[in-house]
């Protein structure tokens, strides 16, 4: 077990222990925000054939190599060919084909130009400057090459890759099934948000605040209930939840005071304890194990710390477990609107809003970055990492960090 480890080296060390989840294949009307779990390569070209991208005619460039304003060229049209059609004639010297966007080209043709660029009637059209061979045809393939790598595997599946997937006859997607996250609460002062809220009692935000984060990260929450301060009941919800999830998240009992019971609950469950307490604040106290390859990761009681640790340490862990291939956040250098006056002797992790109002990435923080103030975390969509020996900041310092 190490102790007090730097919040990468933990990170690193939680995310070793984790292999991507099983496969399930869903609709494509269901596969926004899943994770695809195999490889997109093109099966075709896209487009199929050369097509035209106007509504006009398609001819041989070569007919035209004389054609001005004062000497138009009249070609004599054989068919139209709407979009979803095929031509039926090849287009030959002196001819050429009314054609409408998307419609294939035909044969022989080499050339197209659009309504507005030529004057016609029924049965004829006349052409008023030359055209090059290729003028104005979207070759097969253009957007798509049979054999190309579309998408890889770990990729969150957006509009893009849904699309792409049906252009290329997919009906259903492979996908990493949702991960099942387990949720366990400790602590005698913890009641429901629902139950009477008794003298010295405090209501369970950090199950609500822990649900909505994988939620939003496509997980699926699974809450075991409340264990109190009492091991055996602690070790007994970490067993039901390792029997049932992929991985299991508690809150409280991870400090060092008397009813901290949660390290010892691991133990209980039979759990090999691979940290305890990391260097990070806030998210100091923390306690990570693991069991038969599933992650037991035991959080601060104290909703900011929680929070902060699970994005920090945490989520990476999950989000390889979920077949994500960003597992990583994505950092980014932000610029502190305003100072921050606290000292920081151990590493810190700011949380605020970003502003892209003036081009500048800018982060504003909240009024509060207490461990306990939850409230702050409202709209907070990033992440500064204060180095570990710094002073004051003063407005406009710049610092690394990660979007959320």
């Amino acid at each position: 077990m190490r102790s007090s480890i730097d919040h990468v080296t933990a990170r690193d060390l939680l995310m070793a222990r984790v292999s991507p989840v099983g496969t399930e294949q869903v609709a494509l009307s269901l596969s926004a925000g899943r994770v695809l779990a195999r490889d997109l390569i093109a099966a075709e070209n896209i487009p199929p054939f050369d097509r035209s991208p106007y509504d006009g005619y398609a001819f041989r460039a070569a007919d035209t190599e004389d054609a001005s304003r004062e000497h138009p060229v009249e070609l004599t049209v054989l068919e139209e060919v709407a979009a979803g059609a095929v031509p039926t004639r090849p287009v030959t010297p002196g001819t050429a084909c009314k054609i409408l966007t998307g419609a294939p080209i035909p044969e022989g043709a080499d050339a197209v130009r659009m309504y507005e660029r030529t004057e016609f009637t029924q049965s004829t059209v006349r052409l008023f400057a030359p055209a090059r061979p290729g003028e104005n045809i979207v070759r097969a393939g253009e957007d798509v090459r049979a054999g190309t790598v579309l998408a890889r595997s770990g990729c969150v599946i957006d509009a893009g890759v849904a699309g792409t997937l049906c252009a290329q006859g997919e009906a259903l997607a492979t996908v990493y099934r949702r991960a099942r996250i387990g949720l366990i609460s400790t602590g005698n002062e913890v009641v429901e948000a629902d139950a009477p809220l008794a003298p010295g009692k405090i209501r369970n935000a950090n199950r609500s605040m822990l649900e909505a984060a994988l939620r939003r990260e496509g997980m699926e929450p699974v809450y075991l209930g409340i264990a109190g301060d009492d091991a055996q009941r602690i070790a007994r919800l970490i067993g039901q939840a390792l029997a049932d999830c992929d991985a299991v998240l508690l809150t409280g009992g991870v400090s060092v005071g008397d009813y901290d019971l949660t390290p010892e609950a691991m133990d209980l469950a039979g759990c090999e304890t691979l940290v305890r307490g990391v260097d990070l604040k806030p998210g100091m106290a923390c306690a990570y194990a693991v069991k038969d390859g599933k992650l037991v990761c035991g959080l601060s009681g104290n909703p900011a710390s929680a929070l902060t640790n699970l994005h920090v340490i945490v989520m990476p862990a999950l989000r390889r477990l979920a077949g994500r291939a960003d597992a990583l956040p994505r950092e980014i250098t932000v610029t502190l609107q305003d100072g921050f006056d606290k000292p920081s002797r151990g590493t810190r992790v700011l949380r605020g809003r970003l502003d892209l109002s003036d081009g500048t990435v800018r982060m504003v923080l909240p009024g509060d970055q207490g461990n306990v103030v939850l409230s702050s975390a409202i709209g907070c969509d990033a992440m500064a990492i204060v180095p570990a020996g710094s002073g004051k900041l003063e407005p406009q310092t710049v610092l690394k960090g990660f979007v959320l």
